[in-house]
């Protein structure tokens, strides 16, 4: 009897054994499960996967982190969970195709030293240079706090403008919505704006080959945002100081795609944008469109070859000069004198005119962001072709050279070699 009843003793604890085992190994998985289907959803709602088009073609990208556009991933990701910037794996930073990272306000925070590293403020609020714990440097943008946009708007502007990504635009590579703040983190411009180098005498005069460059590269970038990007993006406030230039000089247009409510609406009593830039077509139908964006960029052509804003009455400058040169030749008079005549006068006219087409009053008759492209593109080819030549040209003139020496000398040895044989001849006689 003693036996059985602990037979049946030792039964039922195996069996309890094995159905609490059974229990416990259920609920596991169950909260892995479910923890798995939280990570895919968040992942989903803070960075969806979006095709973007660079030039045209459909390919989804991760941002660059190099100061030429080359690309590489800033993270490396480890069964869902995400290695950034600031170090350690991370829930929080969910990373899309997009190649956008989602960061806490502490993360900010550390980066910019309690916000003390101040590098700028533009139109949407204060820039700070920021140091990561792997050693990259970031700007990161503080939206303004009395904007009207809501969360969900913020985060549906953050993935347009994550879809957007070229060589000459400057790049976003994160964000921060948190604790009411909203900021943006972008590629970090290690030679700043283009304003800077044109007006601060702290930098080295523009040389006149690299305005040309960085025209080019401005175009190149608002091209993209015009034909390039889907939808469009019409920028609505190019000037100098929203162009930076990386290490190696190379221009990127900034500032593009942010939300301005006032600037959008036609009914706004206000203008809004930068004076001397604004397209007067703008001014008065308050309604900006591409042409609006190749007017600023017709400006800020005739910037680079005046050395002078419109605040010094660059733009009188170029109607008076236009009254004489007919829009096409005959521009260097308002050529920067600080580059003492070091240009070529035909690149100055070539992109005078196309400057003066770009201010033209009527949209219609400005030429396409494209067509600009394709006039500077063909400036610096000539200017190549030029080199090329001359260079080849001194080959030719030193291989002359080379051959003149060399039969001369033959001449001087044969002349000799005579000579000596006339006098033996004597001798013998």
């Amino acid at each position: 009897m003693k036996a059985k009843s602990s037979g049946l003793i030792v039964g039922i604890s195996i069996g309890v054994v094995i159905g609490a085992l059974l229990a416990i190994i259920g609920l596991l998985c169950f909260r892995f499960h479910r923890k798995r289907s939280q990570i895919g959803n968040s992942s989903s709602r803070r960075a969806a996967t979006v095709p973007i088009r660079a030039n045209g073609a459909d390919s989804c990208t991760v941002l660059s982190d190099s100061s030429m556009g080359t690309e590489s991933s800033r993270t490396s990701v480890h069964n869902g969970m995400v290695t950034s910037w600031f170090g350690g794996p991370r829930k929080s930073h969910v990373v899309a195709a997009s190649g956008i990272l989602e960061y806490t306000y502490k993360d900010i925070q550390k980066a910019t030293s309690n916000f003390t590293s101040t590098i700028g403020k533009g139109a949407f609020g204060h820039v700070y240079k920021a140091q990561m714990s792997t050693g990259e440097t970031v700007a990161v943008k503080v939206l303004a706090t009395d904007s009207k946009q809501g969360e969900k708007e913020f985060h549906t502007e953050v993935l347009l403008l994550g879809r957007l990504h070229h060589r000459n635009l400057v790049n976003l590579v994160g964000y921060c919505a948190d604790k009411g703040q909203h900021m943006l983190i972008y590629v970090y411009m290690s030679k700043g704006s283009l304003s800077s180098h044109l007006y601060s005498e702290k930098h080295e005069l523009l040389s006149w080959s690299l305005r040309v460059q960085i025209a080019l590269d401005v175009a190149r970038g608002l091209e993209y945002l015009h034909d390039g990007a889907v939808p469009p993006v019409i920028h609505r406030d190019i000037k100098p100081s929203n162009i930076l230039l990386d290490e190696s000089m190379g221009a990127r247009v900034a500032d593009f795609g942010l939300s301005r409510e006032d600037m959008i609406n036609r009914n706004a009593s206000n203008i809004q944008g930068t004076f001397g830039y604004l397209d007067p077509e703008y001014i008065s139908s308050r309604a900006f469109t591409k042409k609006s964006d190749v007017y600023s960029f017709g400006v800020l052509l005739f910037e680079l070859i005046a050395g002078r804003n419109p605040q010094q009455g660059l733009l009188e400058l170029v109607e008076l000069a236009a009254l004489n040169t007919g829009g096409q030749v005959g521009w260097e008079e308002i050529a920067d004198s600080r580059l003492d005549r070091n240009f070529d006068e035909r690149e100055l006219n070539d992109m005078a005119a196309l400057a003066y087409k770009c201010v033209n009053r009527s949209p219609r008759k400005r030429p396409a962001m494209r067509d600009t492209v394709q006039v500077l593109s063909r400036i610096l080819k000539v200017r190549h072709n030029k080199k090329h030549h001359k260079r080849s040209t001194s080959d030719v003139v030193i291989n002359v050279a080379h051959e003149s020496d060399r039969q001369n000398s033959m001449n001087s040895e044969l002349r000799r070699v005579e000579s000596m044989d006339s006098t033996a001849d004597s001798i013998d006689v």
